[in-house]
């Protein structure tokens, strides 16, 4: 039996004693970064929010098995939102259109949610009415059975029956009250709610699984109370797909308890959380350097390059690496980081190297002294520096695993670590804090 063949199949439950400490933390969380956020301007907080949507969208759609290019989706955003995005690439109509939904989703998510809105966008996304290379109803309801299977040919197995084409109109009624609703009840369970419930009736051919991520999205955007959105729950399912899936079927199967399915849920947002930390934090970082060097006169290949880096791109700044980065030649590349050496933009990491390599000089000043406790760290298929910052800080950075990898081959000066992840910490905003858990 389908959950959806029981009698009030939508009075869905859970243990609450069992989700509220992760409940907690989750809120935690999301209080530390908007807490973080506050010390950002509005520039910056677009383009932490331009970076969170991009890969929203791009892991939300690979979830299903559809692969976009990451700098159209940037470069479409950060057109759409009047952003300078250093690496323009032209987006393609479809990439246009996704993205179009999305902002659409973020910038009115205290909009009643209407059928309409609904298979508009679920139009966009399927703009030609083909889905792999099948024609596909778009823009309305499903009017055939769905299945969901997998397995080849003859030998499918069969995951799930969604509600008959004859129920979806009724039940999405149902759904989009509910949705319009408030209720007190914590906005990370109503977001799972929204998602798993959405996911179950199934009311479109293709695309409810993007269109369930976006749902649950604008719920915890309504409590929040702002269309800046900078977390996201989809890169962590895409990481998870399998559990994902597993969980759903199994919920699908059940009695309407749905414990089990929150508290993943939680625990997978409550990761995704995390992640977006990462994402402030290098602009943070970013925002730290530029100040620090606005008065240095530099090109605008320079500027471009180090804008790359400072962005997160994963790498040695070597010549050969800058070269290939600015499409200029080897010499031109030397060139330039000699000049940034000579300005203290650049330094060496180890003098004299016959293969030399650069960090950025974030902070002019060595803050080696001021941390203590100093680890690398693997946590969730990730890898976070830990420190103590003057004595009483409390710092968890996510890093770059390229860069664990050197410092712990001593290819990196620790100065060199710690400037690049925690420069922040040294501005006034931080320094005032007398407790800060990252």
């Amino acid at each position: 039996m389908y959950i959806h063949e029981r009698d009030n199949w939508t009075a869905f439950r859970w243990d609450a004693s069992e989700l509220t400490a992760l409940l907690e933390e989750v809120s935690r969380k999301q209080g530390l970064l908007y807490g973080r956020l506050a010390s950002l301007g509005f520039d910056s907080k677009l383009k932490a929010m331009a970076e969170n949507l991009t890969y929203d969208i791009v892991y939300s759609s690979e979830i299903e098995g559809i692969r976009l290019n990451v700098d159209e989706v940037r470069s479409s955003i950060a057109r759409k939102l009047g952003i300078e995005n250093v690496k323009q690439t032209a987006p393609s109509h479809y990439v246009d259109s996704v993205v179009a939904v999305m902002l659409d989703a973020v910038n009115n998510y205290d909009q009643l949610l209407t059928k309409e809105k609904i298979c508009a966008w679920q139009a966009s996304f399927f703009p030609t009415g083909f889905s792999e290379g099948s024609q596909i109803e778009v823009g309305r309801y499903r009017t055939n059975e769905e299945h969901i299977v997998s397995g080849m040919f003859g030998r499918e197995r069969v995951h799930y029956i969604a509600p008959s084409p004859e129920r979806v109109e009724k039940e999405m009624a149902t759904f989009i009250e509910w949705f319009n609703t408030e209720e007190n009840v914590s906005s990370v369970i109503r977001s799972a709610i929204a998602h798993f419930w959405f996911v179950s009736i199934h009311p479109f051919e293709d695309g409810n699984g993007r269109l369930a991520r976006i749902l649950s999205d604008m719920l915890l955007a309504r409590a929040d109370k702002s269309e800046f959105r900078f977390y996201n729950i989809s890169s962590q399912i895409n990481n998870d797909k399998n559990h994902y899936y597993d969980i759903l079927e199994k919920m699908q199967h059940g009695d309407g308890d749905i414990t089990e399915w929150i508290s993943w849920y939680a625990h997978t947002l409550s990761i995704a959380l995390d992640k977006a930390e990462t994402i402030v934090t290098t602009i943070l970082n970013k925002s730290f350097f530029w100040q620090k060097a606005s008065s240095a006169a530099l090109s605008q290949r320079q500027t471009d390059v180090l804008n790359l880096f400072l962005d997160g791109y994963e790498a040695k700044i070597t010549s050969k690496t800058w070269a290939s980065l600015a499409k200029c030649s080897k010499d031109t590349a030397l060139r330039d980081i000699q000049d940034l050496v000579e300005k203290d933009i650049l330094r060496e990491d180890f003098p004299g190297a016959k293969r030399p390599s650069y960090s950025i000089i974030y902070d002019p000043e060595d803050i080696t002294a001021f941390f203590s406790d100093i680890d690398i760290k693997e946590s969730n298929n990730a890898t976070y520096l830990t420190a103590l910052y003057k004595g009483k800080q409390r710092v968890h950075e996510r890093i770059l695993p390229l860069d664990a990898e050197r410092f712990k081959k001593g290819d990196l000066p620790l100065e060199n670590l710690l400037g690049k992840y925690c420069s922040y910490i040294r501005t006034s905003f931080f320094e005032k804090t007398e407790e800060h858990v990252f």
